[in-house]
């Protein structure tokens, strides 16, 4: 099965700390502003999701959206959320956890954009 986003353990296992602390929650990938592009992590409901909110998955059980002008740049890849130390975006739960969400990516191969198009 091809996902259009994936985690790493250790975004996982952040996931599941953020969950005891703050309860379920959800992610939507930044498309500038303020926060740059990070994938920015808030409480499930606090974040109100537009009609051009795409939800491209789940990660560590939570939903992950991104706008459809950012989908439309990324649609060709995989999003691997990852974490690494420091401080990401100000809005973003994992803050004072002294870490921050970080989005890399891969380009889908031919056989995954096939297999993609017969989704949709």
């Amino acid at each position: 099965m091809v996902q259009r986003v994936v985690a790493t353990e250790s975004t996982v296992a952040l996931i599941e700390t953020l969950k005891q602390i703050h309860g379920p929650l959800m992610f939507h990938q930044s498309g500038g502003c303020c926060d740059g592009s990070s994938p920015m992590c808030y409480p499930h409901g606090e974040l109100k999701v537009g009609a051009s909110d795409i939800l491209l998955g789940e990660i560590g059980g939570s939903p992950f959206y991104i706008s459809s002008d950012q989908y439309e740049y990324w649609k060709h890849t995989q999003l691997i959320i990852d974490v690494v130390d420091g401080r990401g975006g100000m809005f973003s739960l994992e803050g004072p956890e002294g870490k921050r969400f970080l989005t890399r990516s891969r380009v889908f191969t031919q056989e995954e954009q096939e297999t993609l198009k017969q989704k949709n």
